[in-house]
């Protein structure tokens, strides 16, 4: 298989991912209170946001160089 179709395949893929999900979430563990040898954390939860426009144009250069890749 041709390597721009695997590109094509993947901004594709990308693009529907991020079209359904609107973005990326995550959880960290923060320091909340530390009184000598003691301490309390916090999980926190945070999301790396992904715009709709962003899913529409890596799914629609999925698309072009799929057909590019197959035209060649």
């Amino acid at each position: 298989m041709k390597p721009i179709i695997l590109v094509g395949i993947a901004l594709i893929v990308f693009g529907v991912i991020a079209l359904t999900y609107h973005g990326i979430t995550y959880t960290t563990h923060e320091k909340v209170l530390k009184i000598g040898p003691l301490e309390a954390t916090q999980e926190v939860k945070k999301t790396i946001p992904l715009p709709p426009i962003l899913g529409g144009f890596s799914l629609a250069g999925g698309i072009v160089l799929i057909i590019i890749g197959t035209k060649k």
